[in-house]
């Protein structure tokens, strides 16, 4: 009588996680094995993203689509399941029209720039989700840190990191490459 492989232990924590009954307003992502849950953004989180989406839409040189929230399925981590992140943005050219017909978990290829502003839970974004994207070939990650004070972009992924690190203290403009060709204006951050 033949029978079901015995679920890995990679395997039972994606099952886990994609069961997970979420409370309204709350993130849960799987990133590098760990299930990190967030709760609901205050005003200034959804206000840097506000300014980053009108600057994107507004001042691209390729015109631009853009999703909050939207759920990614990124390369894996060694012996661990496939990671599930929730960046603040995902923007990608709309020509591409990459979110029309989505699954709620969608592959990364033809992204061109994830956003994270920093919450409860900083570490996150500045190293777990920044070797994912990278992990995942995602061209550019825009880091707005709030407790630095600092906007990032890293750029040129290779292996499980951004070869390119570019900074700008809040209140300087800080430049985009291609397909954006724009300075990111952050005076409004201050």
């Amino acid at each position: 009588m033949a029978h079901e492989p015995l679920a890995t232990d990679k395997e039972t924590l994606l099952d886990f996680f994609l069961s997970l009954d979420t409370p309204e307003g709350f993130r849960v992502e799987l990133v590098e094995g760990e299930i990190v849950v967030t709760p609901p953004s205050d005003g200034d989180h959804e206000d840097y993203l506000s300014i980053i989406g009108r600057q994107v839409t507004r001042r691209s040189a390729t015109d631009m689509q853009i999703s909050g929230y939207k759920g990614l399925v990124l390369a894996n981590v060694e012996d661990q399941p496939a990671d599930h992140v929730i960046p603040d943005a995902t923007i990608a050219p709309y020509a591409l029209r990459l979110f029309r017909g989505a699954e709620p978990w969608m592959p990364s290829d033809g992204v061109a720039m994830v956003v994270e502003v920093t919450s409860s839970k900083p570490r996150n974004d500045r190293v777990a989700k920044r070797h994912a994207y990278a992990r995942a070939a995602i061209p550019l990650y825009l880091l707005v840190d709030r407790g630095k004070s600092v906007v990032t972009l890293f750029s040129e992924p290779k292996g499980d990191d951004y070869l390119t690190t570019h900074s700008a203290p809040f209140g300087d403009p800080l430049p985009l490459p291609a397909p954006f060709s724009f300075d990111l204006e952050t005076a409004d951050f201050v």
